[in-house]
């Protein structure tokens, strides 16, 4: 199965649109639109949905939506077409948009007190695998195309064992390759069998049941890869990004923190600074994916 890091991928990483709130707040109709990415169960994530949105309007003084896409171009496809506002995404498809279309960067996440985190190869314990080079020829599942913890950086520890050239050549040397669409499908499919490994976040283990994560382990860890941040589109209104910015800030409260439950259960955020996400930049620039 071919990698589909293509160029129609990266187009789809733009956004355009306004939406606009003053200070004092003025009352709209036009609600405030996020995208989710599919990271967990989207069945799960619309529950999460509705009770966030719903704090979130009423904190903001605007309606707020949500709703869950495919993957992470199809989130910024959204922004791109005006049917999303803002977008919960990863630092890959981030870089990719602020490229294409100047993406603005609100807030990152801070998890398990850390604002990085690594992506991993994960495969049964069982499995008799024990090296990279013990996956030549078998079936692994990666979260998404346009992932940074959920397939390039996974893929690169290929690249550095000598095992594989890039993305490209990666068919060569696995059997087949599938895209599951998140962090859990690609782990369940490891851990019911249905594929041989799988590359995810390091806390995506997590996402298994207790049984399964006792039944799986991991061969080896990326570097270090800036924390998940949240997007707005570029146009979007200047006093509407700070003030969305500032409440959810108000989740770092131990009075909101319970909230957090419902936006991947990160710590906290903190506000984004795009410097860090230059060690992504040059991985894009390395593979192809930005000039």
């Amino acid at each position: 199965m071919e990698f589909y890091l293509t160029r129609r991928n990266m187009l789809a990483l733009a956004s355009a649109g306004a939406i606009s709130l003053a200070s004092p707040l003025i009352a709209q109709d036009t609600p405030l639109r996020l995208a989710f990415i599919p990271q967990e169960n989207p069945d799960k994530l619309l529950g999460d949905i509705e009770a966030i949105t719903r704090w979130l309007s009423e904190q903001i003084g605007v309606p707020v939506e949500g709703f869950v896409t495919i993957d992470h171009a199809a989130a910024v496809e959204a922004l791109r077409n005006g049917d999303a506002d803002v977008s919960f995404m990863g630092a890959l498809p981030f870089v990719l948009a602020e490229a294409e279309i100047g993406a603005v960067p609100l807030l990152s996440e801070v998890y398990r007190g850390a604002s990085s985190y690594t992506g991993r190869i994960f495969v049964r314990r069982n499995s008799g695998i024990e090296t990279l080079a013990d996956l030549r020829g078998r079936d692994i599942a990666f979260a998404d195309p346009i992932s940074e913890s959920g397939y390039l950086y996974p893929l690169s520890e290929f690249v550095k064992a000598g095992l594989i050239e890039g993305p490209g050549a990666a068919e060569k040397f696995f059997g087949r390759v599938f895209f599951a669409g998140g962090y859990q499908q690609a782990m369940q499919a490891m851990a019911e069998g249905l594929v041989d490994a799988a590359g995810a976040s390091q806390y995506a283990d997590l996402l298994l049941t207790p049984q399964q994560q006792a039944e799986v382990t991991w061969l080896v860890e990326s570097a270090p890869i800036p924390s998940h941040l949240v997007i707005a589109r570029p146009e979007l209104d200047a006093a509407l990004q700070a003030r969305f910015v500032d409440v959810m800030l108000k989740l770092n409260e131990p009075k909101h923190r319970d909230k957090l439950s419902y936006l991947y259960g990160p710590d906290g955020y903190v506000r984004a600074d795009g410097t860090a996400y230059e060690g992504v930049r040059d991985m894009a620039k390395k593979y192809g994916l930005l000039r």
